[in-house]
């Protein structure tokens, strides 16, 4: 099973959150302020923190504006990842990955599947890759921030995390474009 090796070094890793909603403000992003307050306490950094209405191109050009500032490693999003017409943030993402990192969202269900029930299934949670960069959209609720970060986003982003973790491959994610 899953540990964390205390022998080894924690290695703090550079996050920026976005916050997708056509309603939110930063005194009421409280998805968001989950996030930014759990990396925060894990020893992680906050890179940028920003909140954009429900415009594929607009998440999406963030998201690649990120992906190509050499300060952040990892970005997470949260809202929307549902089935409503204005939710659009996983779509944005696939268009910005790379890679899609296909069993984050099958752990996200799993673990949602423990606290909600079926209703799980209406979340679209997702994860990739894109120019070294991990991607992450999760739900807009602080519920589902709470358990994606505790639950899966801890453990990966911890160096420490055996037996495998994100940060380890961190530097091999843009490997194929460098010269042979």
């Amino acid at each position: 099973m899953s540990r964390i090796d205390e022998t080894m070094e924690f290695i703090p890793v550079r996050i920026a959150v976005l916050t997708v909603s056509d309603t939110r403000v930063a005194e009421d992003d409280k998805s968001g302020e989950v996030l930014v307050s759990r990396l925060l306490a894990a020893g992680h950094e906050l890179a940028d923190r920003r909140i954009l209405p429900d415009e594929r191109a607009e998440i999406a050009d963030q998201l690649r504006a990120w992906c190509e500032d050499g300060a952040i490693d990892v970005v997470i999003s949260t809202g929307g990842t549902g089935l409503t017409g204005r939710d659009v943030t996983v779509e944005a993402h696939r268009d910005v990955y790379e890679k899609e990192i296909d069993a984050f969202g099958t752990v996200f269900t799993i673990v949602s599947m423990n606290k909600i029930g079926t209703s799980a299934v209406q979340s679209r949670a997702t994860g990739g890759v894109a120019n070294g960069t991990y991607l992450f959209a999760l739900p807009g609720s602080p519920g589902a921030c709470k358990d994606a970060w505790d639950e899966i986003l801890a453990k990966q982003l911890d160096f420490r995390h055996r037996p495998c973790n994100f940060v380890e491959i961190m530097p091999r994610l843009d490997e194929h474009k460098r010269r042979k």
